[in-house]
């Protein structure tokens, strides 16, 4: 499917999509999570955006390299509870 844009983007090589996928993961669960701990620490206070990306930064740097390593165990385990996909 193709959308009009203004901006033509390049998509990676599916070769990618193993990095890509725990990247783009990595980042949006700890954009959540992170705001989510930090408000319930800090309330919404004027300190609240500098530390939440101080939180935000520090735990993407644990839970990138952590999804690079557990996400093939991850499809195993899920692999083992799931049925195949019939067809």
């Amino acid at each position: 499917m193709s959308y009009p844009t203004f901006i033509t983007l390049r998509r990676l090589p599916a070769r990618y999509g193993a990095v890509a996928t725990p990247l783009v993961l990595s980042l949006l669960m700890t954009f959540v999570v992170s705001a989510i701990a930090t408000a319930r620490s800090l309330g919404f206070t004027p300190t609240f955006p500098a530390t939440w990306m101080s939180a935000w930064g520090l735990s993407w740097l644990v839970a990138f390299p952590t999804l690079l390593l557990i996400l093939p165990v991850v499809r195993r385990i899920v692999g083992l509870i799931v049925e195949p996909p019939q067809g």
